[in-house]
């Protein structure tokens, strides 16, 4: 039996343990600190929290981390490979992710989503549904890339960036570490860290 532990038991982790199952896991266990106060996530148990996980590493072929949060999953999936835990990635069937894409451990990629052709994937990314991730782009590590956005050829986002739903990003930009990209924004233009940038075209807002 194939089994799987999840860290964080949030809704974003339901759509982690389904893409899971859809990959041919077993059984999918969840770890949250709101255990145990909190026991079940949707259909799947919530069976200890984040210091039981790491007493129980050997009872699972995989491990992966379900928190939206870019810095915190960053920061636990660092952990994590640091006590050379059984990392996986996880990438929905109904997806197309080309043969010479490369995607890092505790990635997930979801239902729709787009990988093509020598775009490469850090750790921890998350690449939500429907998604597409065009040829020669470069994630970082811990990036996420909101449904329905797209980046079109040869973009580079640095690590833990956070793409909205729905944002376009046009061929060849340069965008920072700890970017936010707000919902539907078309980015034209390089960004540089810690921006949070909207509209059409894209304009700073705020830095962090």
């Amino acid at each position: 039996m194939k089994r799987l532990a999840v860290l964080g038991a949030s809704g974003h982790g339901k759509v982690v343990a389904d893409t899971a199952q859809c990959c041919g896991w077993d059984q999918v266990d969840f770890y949250d600190d709101a255990w145990p106060g909190l026991t079940g996530n949707g259909s799947w148990p919530v069976v200890g929290d984040s210091a039981a996980m790491y007493t129980r590493l050997q009872d699972y072929q995989g491990v992966t981390v379900a928190i939206g949060n870019n810095e915190v999953r960053h920061a636990k999936l660092t952990s994590l490979i640091a006590a050379a835990a059984p990392v996986v990635s996880l990438i929905h069937p109904m997806t197309f992710v080309s043969q010479y894409a490369s995607i890092g451990p505790g990635s997930v990629v979801f239902a729709g989503a787009v990988v093509n052709a020598d775009a490469k994937i850090g750790f921890g990314a998350i690449l939500n549904t429907g998604c597409s991730v065009d040829h020669d782009c470069v994630l970082a590590d811990a990036v996420h890339i909101s449904p329905g956005a797209r980046l079109a050829g040869a973009v580079s986002v640095g690590e833990r960036s956070w793409i909205g739903i729905g944002a376009s990003v046009r061929q060849s930009i340069r965008i920072g570490s700890d970017v936010v990209a707000g919902a539907g924004a078309s980015v034209v233009s390089d960004v540089s860290d810690g921006s949070v940038v909207v509209g059409v075209p894209a304009k700073v807002i705020a830095t962090t």
